[in-house]
């Protein structure tokens, strides 16, 4: 097998779009998920294409996620297929050491997406049997500040874009007369530039609980809106993980039999967090992470700060005023600045064009552990809810299915691919 995986066509002046033929499979996203993909291909002997919007491989985590972030769950299930952590990375990696394990990870399997190519739309042709993908590269990466179109055409499409390829920011009223600083959670680096400052943060997830506490330790003055229910949990037991000791419990228990003894384990080591203003779901952790996709929060260190009176927890917002916002309670702060923690969401559904695999919310219709593999070639990897570990397992799976039909088809003679509109290059 050649290693060049695709060659341009020679006359590319003569048309608005060059025509790339992909000889495997196009994967859509160089983040963690597209580069699982990429190594568990490349044991498979199968080439591919991995196409990234941005100019380097998870762009989330180099440019959309604040200073002090660590990996949330212990390494050992965060690690992608074939190459662990190394051992001298501690329990929980910080944001640097997984950038620096995930380009290690791309150099040894030797996986080079082609960068800053965006794309517009994906759509398959029924005539050929093949996926149309479509891509403009950004201005500043073209001769002469002119956008650079290319269609590939391939049979297999890796949808690996994940579950937080775009920001969710709220339509709130007046946030837009607001005077101070409105930033999201993925503009947010350092409490440092907020230092005296009155900071809105507003969510409560895992990022928002972090960034308050990060604004704590950098003497600012957060309060953190709590408008919906949330389960915190401690992120160790007895030197524990609290993941690790659910995954142990149900092997054997049945879930909603864990979930009890998770919030048994969580009220004796944090206490009732329901006089600290954050009111529990009605249903449990893992069944709300499992139905929902609702992850709870692992505590480490900000209900120590609410508790101080360090963070406060103030209820949903109502309006925005120049200098101020009004809360659902009647209650008015005067605030400088506000962090937008507020979550991210898919954007498969604004560039894949098909409804039969994927909902309109661009996650697989299909849930876990079936929500891989659609139809014509169609994958989806980094959809599960269940962080690295659920993309790790799809990518194997992905590849092994992609590899079985490539060892048998490549034993066989090559056969021409009819193409119309232009002519594409086959190697």
């Amino acid at each position: 097998m050649e290693k060049m995986l695709f060659r341009l066509s020679d006359h590319d002046d003569f048309f608005s779009r060059r025509c790339v033929w992909v000889n495997g499979p196009v994967i859509v996203g160089a983040g963690p998920s597209g580069l699982a993909v990429g190594a568990c291909l490349k044991e498979q002997g199968v080439p591919f294409v991995v196409l990234e919007r941005a100019e380097c491989i998870a762009s989330l985590w180099q440019n959309r996620t604040y200073d002090r972030l660590k990996l949330h769950l212990p390494k050992q299930f965060c690690h992608l297929p074939k190459m662990p952590f190394p051992e001298s990375f501690p329990k929980y990696p910080t944001k640097k050491q997984f950038i620096n394990y995930l380009e290690s990870y791309a150099k040894r399997f030797e996986i080079n997406p082609r960068f800053n190519e965006c794309v517009q739309s994906a759509k398959y042709d029924e005539t050929c049997g093949l996926w149309r993908v479509k891509t403009v590269a950004a201005a500043s990466s073209c001769n002469g500040g002119n956008h650079s179109e290319v269609e590939y055409i391939c049979r297999w499409l890796v949808v690996a874009t994940g579950e937080n390829a775009e920001r969710v920011v709220p339509d709130i009223e007046g946030l837009g007369e607001f005077r101070g600083n409105v930033m999201h959670a993925c503009e947010y680096k350092s409490g440092e530039t907020f230092r005296g400052k009155r900071v809105l943060v507003v969510g409560c997830g895992n990022s928002g609980m972090e960034l308050s506490l990060d604004l704590c330790n950098h003497n600012a003055l957060p309060s953190m809106v709590v408008r919906s229910s949330v389960h915190v949990l401690p992120r160790e037991v007895l030197r524990k993980s609290t993941f690790e000791l659910a995954s142990m419990m149900m092997r054997w228990l049945p879930l909603w039999l864990v979930d009890k003894l998770m919030l048994i384990l969580a009220w004796l080591v944090l206490g009732n967090i329901e006089k600290l203003g954050l009111k529990k779901p009605s249903m449990g952790p893992l069944e709300l992470k499992n139905t929902l996709g609702k992850t709870p929060v692992l505590d480490i260190g900000a209900l120590e700060k609410i508790r101080s009176g360090d963070i406060k927890v103030v209820p949903g917002i109502k309006k925005f005023f120049p200098d101020s916002v009004e809360l659902v309670n009647g209650e008015k702060l005067d605030i400088d600045s506000v962090v937008l923690a507020t979550g991210y969401r898919s954007n498969v559904p604004f560039w894949l064009q098909e409804s039969q695999f994927f909902c309109k919310n661009g996650f697989p219709k299909a849930s876990f552990p079936n929500g891989w593999k659609g139809y014509a070639g169609l994958y989806a990897v980094g959809f599960t809810r269940r962080g690295l570990s659920g993309a790790s397992m799809d990518a194997m799976r992905i590849a092994q299915d992609i590899g079985n039909v490539w060892k048998q088809e490549t034993t066989q003679k090559p056969k021409t691919t009819a193409c119309h509109r232009r002519s594409i290059s086959q190697i």
